[in-house]
């Protein structure tokens, strides 16, 4: 492809030699012959330091911000903006093709999307997915570096689901993605917006940054689906000109609402109230799965599937892993679930929604990462201590600081609550004493971890697959 094909969207400053591309990268560890490489200033490394060098090793042209003084170089106002509709480019603008769902929100974005597609599938629509857990093709299973991938990665995911017959995506769009450009040039059928609360300050700084970075969102989708009863719901479409639909529980005047809510262990139901009124019978506990089944119904029928077929498809859903996920617990008399509440919010939603359906206590393991927002840690060891029965505060991902460190901050959020608690650095061995200490009828939450596989520490990734850790003490509690 010719370096101007690649460049059709994007405003160049200055006159280029139009060679040919071969591939294109922003990373100068995979530069080779021919690519294309583009200099992006991230938070420790300037890709335009290293321009001259990804010429020698071959590249066959960089694009940059500024006069770096070398013959093919490509100069644009902002490379990071720039990449996006670049790599659409190369993969031949795949997603004019799709109809795009993008959902955004503090929590909800993962179960909702494998909702909807869920429903759409139901009624033989193909459909890709794009998120946190994992990224699908149809029923092809790729795996998720990030919520939302880098520009190539997502151009290139498009790529596939169009020349897989794929009708629609269904994706995750990040509060990150979204400030960084990955989805820049990218046009939504549909916003969703599920939620608000605090989460990533470490990166956006201000609650402002980050409602804005969610909000840009709705300024490039044709119609956004969102929660009124929560306090941003109506203000992040605000002025952003696409048609609202609106959904709610506690507000009576939503387009969607959901009325006569009964919880169990089994799953919620409630009356979906809209142009029709039927029963929703959804097979995932928990309050918020009102909520992200109740999004996903609205974007369903906003679509213009039929209502009894939005009520089948529900009832059929399956789960999302690392989500409200009951692990299996033979000879016990005591459950275990995993959840990857990570936020404040988060935390609270899923104690307070098993503390409606526990027969016994509620146990809660969790911990805090690192390298992240610190005013998170007392805020979630106050919330964990206030609805828990117990609490077994551990490690999470400390990444580079002190995991001990990390526990004194959320201890200080503990120290004025009754609820007892012990302190287990080693989260394998904090699962373990949780277990081994655990009465009939217990919940014993593993919060924080969800899907992952892995565990960050200071002396770097290592598996770790809190199932398998599970499985280890039953093994041993069975002999």
């Amino acid at each position: 492809m010719k370096l101007s094909q690649v460049l059709k969207d994007v405003k160049v400053k200055n006159e280029y030699k139009d060679v040919e591309i071969k591939d294109i990268t922003a990373d100068s560890r995979q530069v080779e012959e021919g690519y294309l490489f583009v200099c992006i200033k991230g938070a420790s490394f300037d890709g335009h330091s290293v321009a001259e060098e990804m010429l020698q090793k071959g590249a066959a042209a960089v694009v940059c911000e500024h006069d770096l003084g070398l013959e093919n170089q490509v100069i644009v106002e902002d490379t990071r903006m720039a990449y996006s509709p670049i790599c659409a480019a190369f993969f031949g603008n795949p997603a004019d093709s799709l109809k795009l769902i993008g959902l955004t929100g503090t929590n909800g974005k993962t179960t909702t999307t494998f909702l909807i597609k869920q429903i759409l599938e139901n009624v033989g629509k193909k459909c890709g997915l794009i998120g946190t857990v994992q990224n699908m093709v149809g029923s092809e299973i790729y795996p998720a570096h990030y919520t939302t991938p880098d520009p190539y990665e997502l151009q290139s995911l498009f790529r596939k689901m169009v020349d897989a017959s794929c009708e629609f995506c269904i994706m995750e769009v990040s509060s990150q993605a979204l400030a960084q450009g990955r989805v820049e040039g990218i046009h939504f059928y549909i916003g969703a917006f599920t939620n608000l609360t605090q989460d990533h300050l470490d990166y956006h700084k201000t609650w402002e940054n980050y409602f804005e970075a969610k909000k840009l969102l709705f300024k490039a989708c044709d119609i956004a689906v969102t929660n009124v009863d929560d306090e941003y719901g109506l203000k992040i479409v605000d002025g952003c000109g696409c048609k609202v639909v609106t959904y709610g529980v506690d507000n009576m005047k939503a387009d969607y609402t959901a009325r006569n809510v009964r919880f169990s262990s089994e799953g919620v139901k409630y009356d979906l109230i809209g142009e029709k009124i039927g029963r929703v019978n959804c097979p995932i506990p928990g309050r918020f799965s009102v909520y992200n089944s109740l999004c996903a119904t609205s974007v369903a029928l906003t679509l213009g599937v039929d209502f009894t077929d939005v009520l089948e498809a529900i009832s059929k859903s399956n789960g999302v892993k690392g989500r409200i996920e009951v692990v299996p617990t033979p000879n016990q008399d005591y459950t275990v679930i995993i959840d990857y509440a990570h936020s404040p919010d988060g935390l609270e939603n899923i104690i307070s929604s098993l503390k409606e359906i526990a027969k016994g206590r509620v146990v809660t393991v969790f911990g805090c990462g690192g390298d992240r927002d610190k005013t998170k840690r007392p805020k979630m060891g106050k919330i964990a201590a206030d609805l828990s029965d117990f609490c077994v505060v551990t490690s999470d991902n400390p990444r580079s600081e002190n995991p001990s460190d990390i526990i004194k901050d959320i201890l200080e959020g503990m120290k004025d609550s009754k609820t007892p608690y012990k302190v287990v650095e080693n989260r394998k061995e904090a699962i373990a004493w949780a277990m081994k200490n655990a009465k009939k009828d217990d919940i014993i939450l593993l919060a924080g971890k969800g899907h992952e596989t892995y565990q960050i520490l200071p002396t770097g990734t290592i598996h770790f697959d809190e199932r398998e850790a599970v499985a280890e003490v039953l093994e041993e509690l069975n002999k």
